[in-house]
């Protein structure tokens, strides 16, 4: 007995490999909204399929939000370390902006609020244009943000962080530079640091 015989294969397909190759679905990312309502209508069936798989489904449906984890740790984005920060930037700003808007709301920002928390926090590696433009760019494909404008290198460009950014951050190494990163800025914010640790350039899981 065919167990998709009432589940539209092609639809079905076509979700099951967005997720896959692109780990979040966003209910209000319009390239995204019909794979999020097809997973929905038939979650059940996804929830079996990524479990052969090896993966668990995670649906946050108050923050329109679907994912993937592999709880054994493996299939996931080796990023650099100038895209970690700027992901675990991206994440305190979420965090700050959340606060400020209502549960419906969106979390949205500018480019120079990015770079003006990068430059706190003393990086070797300079964050040119060119560099900010690939990994927004980046983030981007894996529906983390989305750019209201067209050059994502501009500091007036203005940003929507997904929620799904909260699900970006998920391993131990990566807390740890999200906790560190988050006191050092503290620290700036309290006028407590004059010069700060310049972080070498490394690949992150």
């Amino acid at each position: 007995m065919d167990v998709l015989e009432n589940v539209p294969k092609d639809k079905f397909r076509a979700a099951a490999n967005k997720l896959l190759n692109e780990c979040f679905i966003i209910k209000k990312d319009k390239n995204t909204a019909s794979e999020y309502n097809f997973i929905l209508n038939y979650r059940d069936y996804f929830i079996s399929l990524f479990e052969v798989l090896g993966y668990e489904l995670v649906i946050l449906e108050d923050q329109g939000v679907i994912g993937i984890n592999n709880p054994a740790g493996t299939g996931r984005i080796h990023l650099k370390k100038i895209e970690s920060m700027i992901l675990l930037i991206i994440r305190l700003l979420y965090i700050e902006e959340r606060k400020k808007v209502s549960q419906t709301g969106e979390v949205v920002v500018i480019v120079d609020q990015i770079i003006d928390k990068y430059n706190m926090l003393k990086m070797q590696n300079k964050l040119d244009k060119t560099t900010m433009r690939n990994v927004m760019g980046l983030f981007r494909r894996y529906h983390l943000i989305f750019n209201l404008d067209s050059d994502m290198s501009n500091p007036d460009t203005r940003v929507i962080i997904y929620p799904s950014i909260l699900l970006a951050v998920a391993n131990a190494n990566l807390e740890e530079m999200y906790q560190a990163a988050k006191d050092k800025l503290d620290k700036y914010t309290r006028g407590g640091e004059d010069r700060a640790e310049a972080y070498d350039d490394e690949e992150t899981d």
